[in-house]
């Protein structure tokens, strides 16, 4: 996003788009595998993909992790001139990977990567330690394994150093 300073960059979530899911109990809600590609509605983020590329404007859902639904709130997005999309499990899926024009595979060691989730699940989402491990280990890893880990085939570049490798971002970011 820096690099493109001087452009009009917008970055969309993938997190934005988990299913709506009002139509199930909060017990059920909870039992959602939030890194399986079945918790993402994908059809309404390559419409809204598709749609900004057309140059029209789109509302984004708010993710509420509390009730484990969608907020009844959006967010308004104009289109821009580059769209970062951004998401663990974007190269997953054929269709999506279809609208991007360059695709890339931010790789972060595992022990780096458990770092993250677990300051921004205890900071952000009020979890415990106990909570963040257990879900790593029973859904996180298992689903990296099997679903992000492998749709690294898909990225044209591969940024090793978990987004620290500068001379790899100054390649694509330079790429017009």
């Amino acid at each position: 996003m820096k690099t493109f300073k001087d452009k009009s960059v917008l970055l969309i979530k993938q997190d934005s788009y988990y299913r709506e899911q009002r139509h199930l109990t909060f017990e059920e809600r909870l039992k959602t595998n939030y890194d399986h590609p079945d918790a993402f509605d994908n059809d309404l983020l390559m419409g809204h993909i598709s749609q900004l590329r057309r140059h029209k404007a789109i509302e984004v859902p708010v993710y509420d992790y509390s009730i484990h639904t969608r907020s009844d709130e959006t967010v308004h997005v104009e289109p821009k001139e580059v769209i970062i999309l951004e998401g663990i499990l974007v190269l997953e899926d054929e269709k999506l990977r279809d609208l991007m024009d360059i695709k890339l595979y931010v790789d972060t060691d595992a022990d780096i990567r458990i770092l993250r989730r677990m300051i921004r699940d205890i900071d952000a989402r009020g979890r415990t330690v106990e909570s963040v491990i257990e879900q790593y280990l029973s859904a996180v890893r298992p689903m990296h394994n099997q679903f992000v880990e492998p749709s690294k085939c898909y990225a044209d570049v591969i940024i090793p150093e978990g987004g620290k490798n500068y001379v790899a971002i100054d390649l694509v970011a330079t790429k017009n």
